[in-house]
């Protein structure tokens, strides 16, 4: 019974989210208009870029582009950061792992802001464990730590018996997902954001909270900060492609379904625009962003160039044949077209020219995808590929 509830809970949210799109939104490839992309491989003064010292000597210049353009910028600075161990259960999942609840306290201009954490390590290793850490942007059932409720959008157990520790946030905690109250999180610490053209919003402020969540992980003996993967799924997944590029703390990231400003290229204007999610979600990215709504061709960047800024670490990103608001076809594109920076290090891509069949992953490379058959969502057939991704990187 509660899978049935469960499930047409699912059902009845894709139909209302659905029913947010505009109708002309255009989901016909045919009309996707000849678009010229910017070269990865140059910088914003058309120097080419021969190497990696070229490649890693014009990597903050590129980040700026994104931070004064879509994302805004990411404040480096704070007074102080408390962690406080909440609960701990040693015997979790009938005593295969610990649980911890971690507050992450962060403190700026006399005003403090919590990030919640829920986090599981496995009890069976020796050694500290690789970890998985969601950004989480769907209800906080899904990451229920006492596992009363058990969700294929962030499963726990899997991770565990796979040797992973599972870790969680939700980014209710950095910025409520919402238009009129987003600023109250993490922008109360930074309050000169708000009033600047460039300035952070809700999409910044989660990235933001998930390099908290690492500077606590290279305190935690039980995890090994330096194979931490991070995922998000849907507008969580655009956060999680900022926060690896800003932060290369992070040894990975996925992208799970993340679409336009996540890892689709922008300039295709296929499924979602700039202009729509501008206007639906106008408290997700920076005031300047705006300014390029019906005006994708003159971005300096695409999201190309975001992929690229995760190299030389592995990357992972994802679509659902169903979910054309994403655009399948343009976030491979750009997987693509971020070779050329993976090709510096030495790192030769395994994509095929054409992006593969429904359910046929690519995954024992640097530069990873699959497309699977349904609709958006994150699933446990996403983990479990995410888990043999992990296992080709950290384990072998």
């Amino acid at each position: 019974m509660k899978r049935f509830v469960l499930f047409t809970a699912m059902i009845l949210f894709m139909i209302a989210v659905r029913a947010q799109r505009p109708a002309d939104a255009n989901f016909v490839e045919a009309n996707v208009k000849p678009y010229l992309l910017p070269d990865v491989l140059r910088t914003s003064k058309h120097a080419k870029i021969r190497n990696k010292a070229d490649w890693e000597n014009n990597r903050e210049q590129l980040l700026d582009l994104f931070e004064e353009n879509i994302y805004g910028q990411m404040p480096k600075h704070f007074v102080d950061i408390k962690f406080s161990l909440v609960e701990k259960d040693e015997l979790a999942m009938q005593g295969k792992a610990t649980m911890k609840k971690v507050s992450v306290e962060v403190f700026n201009r006399g005003q403090s802001v919590k990030i919640n954490l829920i986090l599981f390590v496995p009890n069976h290793l020796r050694k500290a464990a690789p970890a998985f850490l969601l950004i989480n942007n769907r209800g906080q059932e899904n990451t229920d730590p006492t596992r009363r409720v058990k969700s294929g959008f962030w499963p726990a157990e899997l991770a565990i018996d796979s040797g992973y520790a599972i870790a969680a946030f939700h980014v209710s905690d950095a910025a409520p997902d919402d238009k009129e109250s987003f600023m109250n999180g993490v922008l109360r610490l930074y309050p000169e954001q708000l009033a600047a053209a460039n300035g952070m919003r809700a999409i910044g402020a989660w990235a933001w909270a998930a390099s908290r969540i690492m500077d606590y992980f290279e305190q935690d003996p039980d995890v090994n900060a330096d194979q931490v993967i991070l995922v998000g799924h849907s507008r969580g997944g655009k956060a999680a492609l900022w926060a690896a590029a800003q932060d290369q703390r992070f040894a990975s990231c996925i992208s799970n379904c993340s679409g336009n400003t996540g890892a689709a290229l922008s300039r295709r204007n296929f499924g979602e625009s700039v202009k729509v999610i501008n206007t639906n979600f106008p408290h997700w990215f920076t005031p300047n962003y705006k300014q390029f709504n019906d005006r994708e061709a003159e971005l300096p960047v695409d999201q190309h160039m975001l992929l690229a800024l995760i190299a030389p670490r592995p990357l992972y990103v994802t679509n659902a044949s169903e979910d054309l608001w994403a655009d399948p076809t343009g976030t491979y594109l750009a997987l693509k077209h971020a070779e050329s920076a993976y090709a510096l290090y030495g790192l030769s891509s395994r994509l095929p020219e054409q992006a593969p069949a429904i359910n046929q992953p690519i995954l024992n490379t640097h530069l990873a995808y699959h497309n699977r058959a349904g609709i958006h969502d994150l699933t446990i057939y996403e983990w479990r590929n995410f888990i043999r991704f992990a296992n080709f990187h950290f384990k072998n």
